[in-house]
């Protein structure tokens, strides 16, 4: 019996990781997967860069994309185009990874991926071969993608590996492991905390959490914020209909006081992936309507507005006067304090806005 249902587990990843791989993820041994970014492609081939190229200095041609979690999280997020059992009509247990590979077994083949996925600019009219050989040697890498990152027991190790070579680490969480992020052995260049609820009852409705206690485990992640020595972040993603309303931010403004982040970051939700099987377009909102909560975040708040990134639909909140400086991405006459001249369809919502989205990565 148990051999079957060792066998039943495997053919069930097999199935899992070949719907990933649909949706142009390159799986990374046992549970790791990379994906290539929008906002690569745009570096290379139009010498744009992302929100995190405006803000943070981040090369984004110089970026990958990774998580070692593709398939598990503890929370079935309505707006998340992680892969759920109800959009394959497969169960697995999302609560815990089965095998762990090693970190720097998924440091190199991340590199690596990377570096195969942008060779093929090479040769291609209109792109610099500079900037792609540049690609080939990353700089950067965002722990986050799909699924969540502090499942992965090894994660201090992995941020501590990909330091050893150079490369600067964004690690973005939903807050559930906060026993995780205490006991890091090494903190990420910078730390995201990824929010949509701001209140228990809204959590369990949106975020669907699949383990017990949830909410209180994110208030204990907010709470240990401020220990951290690194740059903290909270990420709003924002939903018309959901948490864009005068209430929710003045309770979005009670977590802050908490948490006492670095940055806030105001971003709208993305209509892609399984998630359109959830939320309909309309849920999407514009930059204006981001830019318009963001303010009123401000006024609750102190935090004032510092940059924004209209392409991204996001907008940077902070008490500083200046974004901390990580990546060689700035220039004299593109930086985070740049005026925007793209509108809110030129970015990576421009597949989400287009009517064929419904349904499809």
């Amino acid at each position: 019996m148990g051999a079957t249902k060792e066998a039943l587990k495997i053919d069930t990843y097999t199935f899992l990781f070949k719907e990933l791989e649909k949706e142009k993820y390159h799986v990374l041994g046992s549970h790791s997967v990379y994906k290539k970014c929008h906002w690569t492609h745009e570096a290379l081939t139009r010498g744009r860069f992302c929100y995190k190229g405006k803000f943070y200095g981040i090369e984004s041609h110089r970026c990958i994309q990774m998580s070692p979690s593709a398939l598990w999280c503890w929370f079935r997020c309505e707006h998340c185009w992680r892969l759920e059992p109800e959009d394959v009509g497969v169960e697995w247990d999302e609560t815990q990874i089965p095998y762990m590979d090693d970190p720097h077994v998924i440091v190199d083949a991340s590199i690596r991926e990377h570096a195969r996925a942008v060779s093929g600019y090479f040769g291609t009219k209109g792109v610099n071969p500079g900037k792609v050989k540049e690609a080939m040697m990353p700089k950067h890498v965002a722990i986050s993608l799909t699924g969540e990152p502090t499942l992965y027991d090894k994660l201090g190790d992995l941020i501590k590996e990909y330091h050893r070579r150079g490369i600067t680490t964004f690690l973005v969480t939903s807050g559930v492991r906060p026993d995780i992020l205490a006991s890091l052995e090494e903190e990420p260049t910078q730390l995201f905390v990824s929010l949509q609820a701001s209140n228990e009852h809204t959590h369990k409705v949106f975020n669907r959490p699949i383990v017990a206690n949830s909410w209180n485990l994110v208030m204990r992640t907010l709470e240990i914020l401020p220990s951290f020595s690194c740059p903290t972040v909270i990420r709003l993603t924002m939903i018309k209909g959901f948490n864009m309303d005068r209430k929710t931010a003045e309770e979005f403004a009670e977590l802050f006081r908490i948490a006492m982040p670095t940055y806030i970051e105001v971003k709208a939700y993305m209509h892609v992936g399984p998630s359109t099987l959830r939320l309909s377009r309309e849920a999407m909102p514009s930059h204006k309507e981001v830019r318009e909560f963001a303010e009123i975040l401000s006024g609750l708040t102190g935090y004032k507005a510092i940059s924004e990134h209209v392409p991204s639909r996001i907008v940077l909140l902070s008490k500083l006067e200046e974004p901390i400086k990580i990546g060689g991405a700035w220039t004299e006459d593109w930086n985070w304090r740049t005026r925007d001249l793209e509108d809110d369809r030129s970015g990576e919502y421009a597949q989400a806005e287009a009517s064929c989205t419904e349904g499809k990565p």
